[in-house]
């Protein structure tokens, strides 16, 4: 899971918080990130995708810091930035942003444009008067808004141009990274195709890596280079998008990919796969196997008291299945 010129490396990430009263003697965990583990190269996107609450957006969000990691290690550009102070992050983060899912409720309805997109240079202190203009007018420039919109507020706008504000935003600092949090989602479906294909087209010009984060794999598949599947805090299943989409292993993975639409009827040839039960709570885990409790192919006792590590089953494709373990004196 190592790629050549890596810009970000994550090694064994967890994420827990701790909910219940502090004056209890017993209180829960939410394991929400549990020990995850990827690399993104210069230029290249790695797609991130599972069921809603498997741990996805706090990945992206620990990874920039935003929520701090409980542990872990998070190299950026070489740097263990894990181990920085606030004021040593905040140049690092210059180089990090994100865009949120949410384009109504990521820009203060109480600010103009100029002030949303510009105040990246004004926390930075990178720009001011007419440099800052002339630098929230090319932003705005890059991601197809006229200048002429710069003094109107967020309200006026519908939300395929607030989120390419939110983009210009992310962008104006002229950073190396992006976390892309459900960018489309909450979007038109033709407003979709637009804002993906203005993405891929930032990223050749800008030579940016994204952490794209989805539940929509037919979304993945266009804008990745690399997929992760998510399951419970854990990744259960890593590779590249062609071999992923070609030759699922893992269960879980399966089951995912079973569910996507399929337009040619007459190509239809997947078995749509009906997991029972829902996923389990990230407070209390199932032992062994996360996915046990849900998986048609488990295998017993193995799946359910011992936990299955990730590991090359092929030419850089990741598994952590039982399934695809010789013995368990003998996984990876």
């Amino acid at each position: 899971m190592r790629t050549l010129e890596k810009l970000l490396d994550v090694v064994n990430l967890q994420k827990h918080f701790q909910v219940g009263s502090m004056f209890l003697v017993r209180h829960n965990v939410v394991r929400a990130v549990d020990g995850v583990s990827f690399s993104i190269g210069e230029g290249e996107t790695l797609g991130l995708v599972g069921e809603s609450g498997c741990g996805k957006t706090t990945t992206g969000r620990t990874v920039l810091r935003l929520i701090e990691p409980t542990s872990g290690k998070i190299v950026f550009d070489g740097r263990d930035i894990t181990k920085t102070s606030e004021k040593e992050l905040r140049a690092v983060r210059s180089q990090m942003q994100i865009v949120f899912q949410d384009p109504y409720s990521s820009l203060n309805p109480r600010l103009t444009i100029r002030d949303i997109v510009g105040e990246p240079l004004r926390l930075h202190k990178v720009a001011q008067g007419q440099d800052a203009r002339n630098r929230i007018a090319e932003s705005l420039s890059v991601v197809g808004l006229s200048v002429d919109f710069m003094n109107r507020y967020p309200h006026e706008f519908s939300g395929g141009q607030r989120q390419r504000i939110a983009i210009a935003r992310a962008l104006i600092l002229k950073p190396k990274f992006l976390v892309l949090d459900e960018p489309a989602s909450a979007l038109d479906v033709s407003v979709q195709a637009q804002l993906l294909n203005l993405l891929k087209r930032l990223q050749r010009e800008f030579k940016l890596s994204y952490l794209f984060i989805s539940h929509d794999l037919s979304v993945v598949r266009f804008m990745s280079k690399k997929v992760a599947v998510m399951y419970v805090g854990k990744i259960v299943e890593f590779a590249s998008k062609e071999t992923l989409f070609a030759s699922p292993m893992h269960p879980y993975t399966q089951a995912l990919l079973s569910a996507i639409p399929i337009a040619d009827l007459e190509h239809k040839k997947r078995k749509r796969i009906i997991l029972p039960g829902t996923p389990p709570n990230p407070a209390d885990p199932p032992s062994g196997c996360r996915f046990h409790t849900r998986c048609p192919a488990h295998l017993g006792d193995i799946c359910r008291l011992e936990e299955p590590l990730l590991h090359e089953v092929e030419n850089s494709h990741f598994v952590a299945c039982h399934l695809f373990t010789r013995s368990p004196n003998q996984r990876e």
